[in-house]
């Protein structure tokens, strides 16, 4: 840890450190982690609610009067009047970590009176520490980062998320997705919200856009992309997007440019633009047919 780096971002890297030592343990032998599923497609592991109370007990101890609202235990932990209110999702990419796809992080922010202050991102497969303090810049091991430089959506990398709740509107995510890739140079779906933010702000993607995320996906992220340089919104392109659970950034150019196409799809668009959506959006997925569902196809038929 910096020397230079505020105080509580230090408690935070701590607290990171600390969770990934844990997810790195259990990474050993994922097969062996008990999961258990909190809706269709939406699982949670012994290793997440281990990792949050490693960090949960690292910040209070270093700042007890502080809020705590996490992923897992939600707001039972801290003041909930304090002021100062740490955001944790203390595995973000747990699919991934089920099935051993090492793609997965830690995300842990810091809110003062609602405003993003800290923010730690650590991939602990990789060893990859993110860090942004308000007005301080963004860093990736200590190293300065900066949004990429690419001002064309057609030479740009876009990171996404797949619809994957029941309920969840296929079809207009399907177009939604076809609107964007088809102006791109590469659609990409990770499958961890927080280091898709962390990899637009390294300058290793152009942009991201997904829908459906909780504010301890993106309010860490949210901060590494504004302190490199880049802008975080909604769909509309509205700054206040941290409960909206819609969410889109990128460099200035790039965010510019993925506004316009995503306007039309956000909850905020006008009636208009939602009725022509829903008119003009063909049917590819069955209306409530869940994720994962399996469809019986008949016989397979020799190419």
């Amino acid at each position: 840890m910096s020397s230079n780096q505020h105080p509580m971002l230090n408690v935070a890297v701590k607290a990171a450190r600390a969770a990934g030592a844990i997810i790195n343990r259990a990474a050993l032998d994922v097969e062996s982690v008990r999961i258990s599923q909190k809706q269709v497609n939406d699982f949670v592991t012994e290793v997440d609610h281990a990792s949050e109370r490693a960090i949960i007990d690292t910040l209070l101890t270093a700042y007890p009067d502080h809020g705590i609202w996490a992923e897992e235990s939600g707001r039972e932990h801290g003041k909930a009047s304090s002021d100062h209110v740490w955001l944790i999702d203390p595995l973000d990419g747990t699919t991934n970590f089920i099935h051993g796809f090492p793609v997965y992080c830690i995300s842990i922010a810091l809110l003062v009176k609602g405003r993003v202050e800290q923010a730690v991102i650590f991939d602990p497969t990789r060893n990859d520490l993110f860090t942004a303090t308000r007005g301080r810049g963004a860093y990736v091991n200590d190293r300065r980062i900066r949004v990429s430089k690419r001002t064309q959506l057609k030479e740009s990398l876009v990171s996404t998320g797949f619809p994957f709740r029941p309920g969840d509107n296929f079809n207009i995510y399907l177009r939604m997705m076809a609107d964007v890739m088809k102006r791109t140079a590469g659609l990409r779906r990770p499958g961890a919200a927080a280091l898709d933010l962390a990899y637009v702000a390294a300058g290793f993607t152009e942009g991201f856009f997904e829908t459906g995320l909780s504010p301890w996906d993106v309010a860490a992220g949210s901060l590494l992309v504004t302190e490199a340089g880049g802008l975080v919104g909604n769909f509309t392109g509205e700054a206040d997007f941290l409960e909206q659970r819609e969410c889109v950034a990128g460099n200035p150019k790039i965010y510019g440019q993925l506004v316009k196409i995503l306007g039309k799809y956000s909850k905020f668009a006008s009636a208009g633009e939602k009725a022509d959506l829903r008119q003009n959006t063909p049917t590819l997925v069955e209306p409530g047919m869940a994720p994962g569902t399996h469809v019986d196809e008949g016989p397979a038929q020799d190419a």
